[in-house]
């Protein structure tokens, strides 16, 4: 298994569940990675689902797609990355009828990006399912330069865009999907801590 549990925090970081089938004339599933996981336990419990399923999948080096495949969905897309894959997610959302049921599976980042997707399009953030699975790296925004680091493992990190030394909060940005990172050493630079793991 490839869940995590993920420590209480502020009221602003997001808290995941566990994705449960509900009833709906067409389901979506947005997954990354490990997220595929998700999707094969909850077809496990409820075959016929995948009839009336579209899944857009980012495998990021691992090898579930075929796995997903068999399930035999109604549709099934394979991305190399969240970013070539939204247009395909734009397409469903502007085509989705009254009812659709949306399942988000997988890294924060993935999650996070696709969620802001679906409210853009007219779902309320509490009709959307999401499920943490994978790599506990986070999406990350400088909040000097605004620019945003993908995978952060660390605390504190440098910035990917300014070079800032950024302490890792855990308040979280539903607009833009992303953590907020802020200097630890504007007072005092160059007194950087060692970076530490994420949750170690």
């Amino acid at each position: 298994m490839s869940k995590f549990q993920f420590p209480e925090s502020i009221k602003s970081r997001p808290v995941y569940g566990t994705l449960e089938t509900r009833p709906g004339k067409a389901h979506l599933f947005v997954a990354d990675a490990e997220g595929a996981e998700a999707i094969l336990d909850l077809a496990a419990q409820d075959p016929g689902l995948m009839a009336k399923s579209h899944i857009i999948y980012i495998a990021k080096g691992t090898d579930f797609a075929d796995k997903l495949r068999s399930l035999g969905p109604a549709q099934f897309y394979e991305g190399p990355t969240y970013e070539a894959s939204v247009s395909r997610l734009r397409h469903v959302l502007e085509n989705a009828h009254q009812g659709l049921q949306v399942y988000l599976a997988g890294t924060e980042g993935l999650m996070g990006q696709a969620q802001n997707e679906v409210m853009q399009a007219g779902i309320p953030h509490t009709a959307i399912q999401t499920e943490h699975r994978g790599s506990v790296a986070r999406r990350m925004q400088c909040v000097h330069c605004k620019g945003i680091t993908e995978d952060v493992m660390t605390d504190p990190f440098v910035c990917a865009h300014c070079g800032l030394n950024l302490f890792v909060r855990d308040h979280y940005s539903r607009r833009l999907a992303a953590y907020q990172g802020v200097c630890i050493d504007a007072e005092d630079p160059g007194n950087v801590p060692d970076p530490v793991e994420l949750y170690k």
